[in-house]
């Protein structure tokens, strides 16, 4: 009929009868008279921080808890952080919660979650937990890049570089990440017809980079091929209005005349063309060989046109020197001797006669 109850000195007993909540025993060995067992006693510890039960609210209101324990009752628009002995513990959820008092130093914070975005100076210590997967969404931003911020559809801010948390349950969040560093496209080989006619390929690249994020995100869908098209069209339309040879000639000016086109959609898109340039250009087979005769014809020419040049020059200075020495008998006898010197230097000296005078005059020479 009698019932012994003992309750430890970390341990409180919560008493029921029919199911209704009755009081708290103490620590201590308690007497329960219950013939009918109609009294139940639910023993509980206060070494686990938290008291848990389901008949939380009964006890609640009987005020039974005033001075034991600390309740808080979250609304559906607030959240809650434990730290128990210094050391984050967990994030509460809307409804009634409780702790106990005296055996663990417990701190709670309060947050609103109508205020999306959760900052906190331990955001790293509170992200390693386990348990706030389930309660927060928490979004990395790398270095060299910026996050764009949407809460339900609409744009909210730009990140920088790091760590950020969101309530879950809330809004809907999506943070879009957009690499800051310049990039670069290859341009594909693309048939394009030159103003005469010529159609040829060409390979060209774009570098550029973002400078403005939420223009980047919001204006298309893929920022990569809208560049790549744009770009495309601009090539088309400088080299139709120019001849193969404009093109061949001057590569670097049909570069410039890309980029000044493309310059102004890139800045809708929220890019910044840092330069252009043209990578290859591939004629047909048939411009090549007639393109390699062009210019053997025109190799061909030059050389020739070179050679006349020194025979020219050659024959003028042999010119000037027969002026010289026919004003000048005593340069010119210098120079017979010059002549005499080197043919003696040799050893042999032939002398083939024919004309009728010559012997007299090699004779008189000699």
């Amino acid at each position: 009929m009698f019932r012994k109850i003992k309750i430890r000195t970390y341990e409180f007993g919560l008493h029921f009868r029919d199911g209704e909540f009755q009081g708290i025993y103490r620590p201590g060995i308690h007497w329960l008279f219950d013939p009918l067992l109609r009294h139940d006693v639910d023993v509980v510890s206060q070494r686990d921080t938290w008291l848990s039960h389901l008949k939380l609210d009964i006890i609640v209101r009987a005020g039974a808890l005033d001075g034991l324990a600390t309740v808080i009752d979250l609304k559906d628009n607030e959240r809650a952080l434990v730290w128990v002995d210094g050391r984050f513990s967990r994030i509460l959820t809307p409804g009634l919660h409780a702790f106990w008092n005296g055996i663990r130093d417990v701190r709670v914070e309060q947050f609103n979650a109508d205020d999306v975005r959760f900052e906190h100076d331990q955001l790293k210590r509170i992200a390693r937990s386990a348990d706030v997967a389930s309660k927060l969404d928490i979004c990395d931003v790398d270095r060299y890049c910026e996050g764009v911020l949407f809460i339900d559809g609409r744009f909210t801010d730009t990140l920088k570089p790091g760590r950020y948390a969101f309530w879950k349950d809330g809004s809907d969040v999506k943070v879009v990440e957009i690499d800051l560093r310049e990039t670069v496209i290859d341009i594909a080989g693309q048939k394009i017809m030159t103003s005469d006619k010529v159609t040829l390929r060409l390979n060209a690249l774009v570098t550029y980079r973002v400078v403005d994020s939420r223009k980047t995100v919001s204006s298309s869908v893929d920022i990569q091929q809208a560049l790549y098209r744009e770009t495309q069209l601009a090539l088309r339309a400088v080299l139709g209005s120019r001849t193969l040879d404009e093109l061949l000639g001057d590569k670097e000016k049909v570069a410039e005349q890309v980029q000044q086109l493309v310059k102004n959609r890139a800045a809708s898109l929220g890019l910044e063309i840092v330069s252009t340039g043209i990578r290859d250009v591939i004629l047909p087979g048939e411009m090549k060989d007639l393109m390699n005769k062009v210019t053997e014809a025109r190799k061909a020419a030059e050389a020739n046109l070179i050679a006349r040049r020194e025979e020219t020059a050659a024959m003028r200075s042999q010119s000037n020197t027969a002026k010289l020495l026919n004003d000048n008998p005593t340069l010119m006898r210098m120079r017979e001797l010059e002549v005499l010197e080197r043919i003696a230097a040799s050893g042999n000296m032939n002398v083939v006669l024919g004309e009728k005078g010559l012997a007299d005059r090699v004779t008189n020479l000699l």
